[in-house]
């Protein structure tokens, strides 16, 4: 039987001392589905883990550590899991609601989880685009500058990983630069590798090095995020990262990635439980590595076009499995991973804006805690636009204020002394209580421009890619390289190098 009541949850303690980069939420969450909807999906949920499962497949051990709580695989490949539904949900249920990921700058620690929303930046494209040099192939120079473009924006609290994929540097080694930029060139929190086990094996050890290992026993300092193979598959790539990750309890972000009509029916109802199956089946795995080893539940559900196959992005579909995915996620506790500013177009033209507004805003009424790509996604997340990186991070902002403060109701919000003030017809533009609240009374989009046409002409008549161009240009400018103890960075560069000396180049 579906579980009816939010479970009681161990929540990690959170420091008040430690300033807080990220959003914490005071406006309602979206709930849609009525309490009957919601046990159906649950229902729905129990009978596909009973009934139907989810394959380990091609990681032995894996399926040992099912053996060992007592679920044996089944099916043509011997590696189908099917359990008991309470079974995997009292596994679940160790998982924190909340916990701390931290950044070696505490100032830039983040919560995830409980009423808490974090916005990272794109992750996975292997191409870049800019209004001077087109797109392109990314290279390492590009993610350099990406990311430094990420540490240096307010409204992006999180690295992510893969800004971009650097294609100049061998598939085998890679990883080692992006971990080392990631902790050099930025003190943001940021996700490690996982794409072989070896290259996360290699972000837990410098982790180690940058924090001690002794502090990775007690607090999450890296974060990864992996896709399950839908449907219903986990691969060795998931499990393999979970068991390095979570072994060593720190955080797994799993994101079943559903076309719905390919890899998942094209009902949003039947995709939303496929999904939810899917990461739960992975939490509860990680339990059995790991009790209470930290999970974001990820959602990642795209509708597509029937006539093409090309998936869509902003459309209702996936909207409504936001804020679906939402209210499933709090009933089992866990914390939430959706997309954020996604949209098909191949440059930041008015159908990106649509649809990275629309889905955007669908993952902030959901309360997405932790919201991966909210900024730089285009041409369905294959590249990564430098003006759309700006673009979106500077709209982030009238999120960070809509969740972060609401509506106010305090006896400056009514201003009975500016009523007071001004007779029947006057204006409110010089009252006291105005010019006691102009500073911050409204959110200002630093790159919309409201000026009037003759001054907007005056000044070229520049659109907003154009301005968004000139800006990452002066941001790059004015970076000033984070500090980072000597003896650390030491240290690292020769894990780098000495691990870069054992692999062999491989550019696949």
């Amino acid at each position: 039987m579906a579980r009816r009541e939010r479970p009681t949850r161990g929540v990690q303690a959170v420091s008040a001392t430690v300033a807080s980069p990220h959003i914490r939420r005071v406006l309602p969450f979206f709930d849609p589905m009525d309490q009957d909807q919601l046990e159906k999906l649950e229902a729905q949920v129990d009978w596909m883990i009973e009934n139907i499962g989810v394959a380990f497949r091609d990681d032995p051990l894996a399926l040992d550590i099912w053996r060992k709580a007592g679920v044996e695989p089944t099916g043509e490949h011997g590696d189908l899991i099917k359990a008991d539904a309470q079974l995997i949900r009292d596994l679940v249920a160790k998982a924190p609601s909340e916990f701390v990921q931290h950044a070696r700058n505490p100032e830039r620690s983040v919560t995830i989880g409980g009423n808490h929303q974090v916005f990272a930046p794109i992750y996975g494209a292997p191409f870049v685009r800019d209004l001077e040099k087109g797109r392109r192939y990314a290279e390492f120079s590009d993610y350099e500058a990406l990311l430094k473009l990420v540490y240096m924006h307010p409204n992006l609290h999180h690295g992510s990983f893969v800004i971009c994929e650097p294609t100049d540097i061998p598939v085998s080694k890679r990883h080692l630069d992006m971990v080392f930029a990631q902790m050099t060139l930025s003190d943001k929190p940021f996700l490690g590798a996982i794409t072989e086990m070896s290259r996360a094996q290699d972000t837990v050890d410098m982790i180690d090095i940058l924090f001690g290992a002794e502090r990775l026993d007690r607090d999450v300092c890296i974060m990864a995020n992996v896709n399950t193979n839908s449907p219903l598959l986990v691969d060795r790539v998931v499990s393999q990262a979970v068991q390095v990750y979570s072994g060593r309890g720190q955080g797994m972000v799993v994101t079943p990635f559903i076309l719905t009509g390919a890899m998942g029916p094209v009902s949003t109802a039947a995709s939303v439980c496929q999904a939810v199956v899917e990461s739960m089946m992975v939490c509860a795995f990680a339990q059995l590595v790991r009790p209470g080893a930290p999970f974001v539940m990820g959602n990642f559900l795209s509708s597509m076009s029937l006539r093409t196959g090309a998936p869509t992005f902003g459309m209702p579909e996936p909207v409504l499995s936001n804020y679906m995915i939402g209210q499933l996620s709090r009933r089992l506790g866990l914390p939430l991973r959706c997309g954020g500013s996604l949209t098909a177009s191949k440059i930041e033209d008015a159908q990106a804006a649509y649809e990275s507004a629309d889905s955007m805003h669908s993952t902030m009424l959901a309360g997405s805690n932790f919201t991966l790509h909210a900024a730089g996604w285009l041409e369905g997340g294959l590249s990564t636009g430098y003006e759309k990186l700006i673009m979106d991070a500077d709209r982030l902002g009238s999120y960070q204020k809509l969740l972060g403060v609401g509506l106010q109701d305090d006896d400056n919000a009514f201003a009975r002394t500016a009523f007071e003030e001004i007779e029947p017809g006057g204006h409110f533009l010089g009252s006291a209580h105005t010019m006691a609240n102009y500073s911050d009374a409204f959110y200002e989009a630093e790159l919309s421009n409201s000026d009037n046409v003759e001054n907007w002409e005056a000044n070229g008549a520049k659109d907003m890619r154009v301005r968004a161009f000139e800006k990452w240009n002066r941001m790059l400018g004015d970076y000033q390289q984070p500090a980072l103890d000597q003896a650390k960075r030491e240290e690292l560069e020769a894990y780098v190098t000495r691990r870069k000396e054992e692999l062999p180049d491989a550019w696949y």
